[in-house]
């Protein structure tokens, strides 16, 4: 699989929150070549601020291997991570994070994104998670305006 397939199911996820009145927000782990989590946000569904997708594919993941160890895992995500899941990816020991859209793209969606880039938080926090962005990001963006449509907008 390539990072851009990856970040696809990501995409993919994505829609199916979307459709099941979630956020959009989609999230994928990936680790030597092998599909580990995939899921989306669920943070209304659950009642549960902190259901974010990259969360909950970390929880997934978790169970999955049964081990708090993702050592070697890449995780893509739609959207760029906030500074709690930043920290989740980073204590769950991921190695590399790919994601499309930008914290800016959720803010003009309405959302109330702390905005600190996930560069910043990876440099201040001396972490050795690798940062990749962009991937994918106009697709990625579009996530929003597809959840705008379909009547779900709306401040977060």
């Amino acid at each position: 699989m390539t990072h851009e397939d990856c970040m696809r199911q990501a995409i993919e996820v994505c829609r199916e929150g979307i459709d099941a009145g979630q956020t959009p927000f989609g999230t994928v782990i990936v680790r030597d070549g092998t599909l580990i989590a995939r899921t989306h946000n669920t943070v209304w569904r659950d009642v549960d601020s902190t259901g974010h997708a990259e969360i909950n594919a970390i929880r997934q993941a978790e169970r999955r291997l049964n081990s708090i160890d993702l050592s070697g895992s890449i995780l893509y995500t739609t959207c760029e991570p906030c500074p709690m899941c930043l920290a989740a990816i980073h204590w769950s020991k991921v190695a590399s994070v790919y994601f499309g859209a930008r914290i800016a793209d959720a803010a003009s969606a309405g959302f109330g994104e702390m905005p600190i880039d996930a560069e910043t938080m990876v440099s201040l926090g001396r972490s050795p998670l690798t940062v990749h962005p962009d991937l994918l990001r106009e697709e990625c963006a579009e996530l929003f305006k597809e959840w705008k449509a379909k009547g779900q907008g709306g401040a977060y």
